[in-house]
């Protein structure tokens, strides 16, 4: 974190500052959108129907992971931005800090937990017998990268509060 770099945070013109931070933000809310979509058409034109149900069996999974990185990354973001207020570079930079190694720890967390209950966990988010090969090949590669993603979308929230929402919008492109 840099005073000099993202300084104009508090003098610029809200306006200016809602499109500087609107239209990455948007912008990256789209491409996860379309991943998801075009995710979706290439299983099911491969796979069939079966493939694109092991998905949404997954998902869950995913978004459990998500949630938890969206709270840890914009309760950390809030409070970046509230020491970058107060000039305290040395908190932020501990509160940074502990964020990483919490949300990591949180993924490694949970994927050990999903992997270890996966047989149940597929079966309670709604695998089916026609299904359950498909949703184990998925979940299997999906939940180990549980943590990266988690470490990945907990960090853009503070990427963007440090003044860099290109950035953080390049990140997730």
């Amino acid at each position: 974190m840099s005073q000099e770099v993202n300084a104009y945070l508090g003098t610029e013109r809200i306006g200016k500052l809602m499109r500087k931070f609107a239209i990455p933000a948007i912008l990256t809310m789209l491409v996860n959108s379309l991943y998801n979509i075009v995710d979706q058409v290439f299983i099911g034109r491969g796979v069939g129907f079966l493939g694109n149900g092991a998905t949404n069996i997954v998902f869950p999974a995913t978004v459990i992971g998500a949630a938890l990185c969206l709270m840890i990354g914009d309760g950390t973001a809030a409070f970046l931005s509230i020491c970058q207020g107060k000039r305290d570079t040395e908190s932020a930079h501990r509160g940074v800090g502990n964020a990483i190694v919490f949300v990591v720890a949180a993924g490694v967390i949970l994927a050990t937990v999903l992997l270890l209950f996966k047989e149940q966990i597929l079966h309670l988010f709604g695998a089916t017998e026609a299904n359950i090969s498909y949703a184990r090949d998925y979940y299997s590669i999906i939940v180990p990268g549980l943590p990266f993603l988690m470490l990945g979308m907990s960090m853009n929230g503070v990427i963007r509060a440090d003044g860099s929402p290109k950035i953080a919008m390049a990140t997730v492109l």
